[in-house]
C-alpha cells in the first residue's frame, strides 16, 4: 500500500492515479469522500459550519467511488457528480465540513474498509488525501507527502479549472489555495501534516512524469513493485 497526503495543486491526484496503475493496484480518492458528502451538505441547504446537521446529514448521505485508477467515479444516490464536486461551490465549503469530527471519524471508517477490501481482493492500492499516513492507515509501508511551492500549486488548479470549463485566474487560484492550507493545517482533528516517517517529495520543478519515476522508484526500494500483478482485477 502507499499513501500519498499532501495540499492541493502537488499533483497527487495525477500521479497517485498512474502509480496505481502501474502497479496494478486500486487507488481511492479520500478526498473525493469528502467533496461528495460536502456536496450533499449544498443540496440540501445545510450551513456547512453547523456541525451536528453536518454530520447527521453525512451518516445518511448514499454515495459510491469507484477504485479503478483508470476509470475512477463518484456517485451521490446514483448520480455521477465527479464533474461538480470539483466546483467553486464544493471547493470553497469542503474545509469547514471535512473539519467536522464525527464526518472525520464516519469517513476513516469507511476509507479503511475500503482499504481492506481491495488488499484483500487485488493485493495493493494507493490511497491519497491529506491525512492517510498520520490517521488512516499510519501502517502504510510507504508513505510520500507531496509539496510545492504555492503559486505553482496555484497556476496548476487555475489550468485545471480552465480545462474543466471552469473560469479561475492564477490570483483567485492562489487565494483558494492559500485558504484551503490554512484551514486544513489549522483543523483540530486530522489537520494536514506529515507523518513522521514519509517521505517529503518537492514537485515544483517536476513533471508529472518526474514525479511518477520518482514514486515508483520509491515503490521497488520498499518491494512494492508487482505485488499486485499476478492478481485479476
Amino acid at each position: 500500500m502507499v499513501a500519498l497526503d499532501g495540499p492541493s495543486g502537488t499533483g497527487k491526484t495525477t500521479v497517485a492515479r498512474k502509480l496505481a496503475g502501474r502497479l496494478s493496484a486500486g487507488y481511492l480518492d479520500t478526498g473525493a469522500m469528502y467533496r461528495v458528502v460536502t456536496l450533499a451538505v449544498l443540496r440540501a441547504g445545510v450551513d456547512p459550519a453547523d456541525g451536528p446537521a453536518v454530520a447527521e446529514l453525512a451518516r445518511t448521505t448514499d454515495f459510491a467511488l469507484g477504485t479503478d485508477p483508470s476509470a475512477p467515479s463518484v456517485h451521490l444516490a446514483g448520480e455521477d457528480v465527479a464533474a461538480e464536486i470539483r466546483g467553486a461551490e464544493v471547493n470553497h465549503a469542503v474545509s469547514p465540513v471535512s473539519a467536522v469530527p464525527e464526518v472525520r471519524e464516519l469517513l476513516v471508517a469507511r476509507q479503511r474498509r475500503i482499504i481492506g477490501e481491495v488488499l484483500d481482493e487485488i493485493g495493493g492500492i494507493v490511497v491519497e488525501g491529506r491525512d492517510i499516513g498520520t490517521v488512516v492507515t499510519p501502517d502504510a509501508p510507504l508513505k510520500v507527502y507531496l509539496t510545492a511551492d504555492p503559486a505553482v500549486r496555484a497556476a496548476r488548479r487555475s489550468a485545471q479549472d480552465t480545462a474543466a470549463g471552469r473560469q479561475s485566474s492564477q490570483a483567485e487560484a492562489l487565494a483558494s489555495v492559500d485558504r484551503r492550507d490554512r484551514l486544513d493545517s489549522t483543523r483540530a482533528v486530522a489537520p494536514l501534516k506529515a507523518a513522521d516517517d514519509a517521505v517529503h517529495l518537492d514537485t515544483t520543478e517536476l513533471s508529472i512524469d518526474q514525479v511518477l519515476v520518482a514514486l515508483s522508484e520509491l515503490a521497488s526500494q520498499r518491494g512494492l513493485l508487482g505485488t499486485c500483478a499476478q492478481v485479476t482485477r
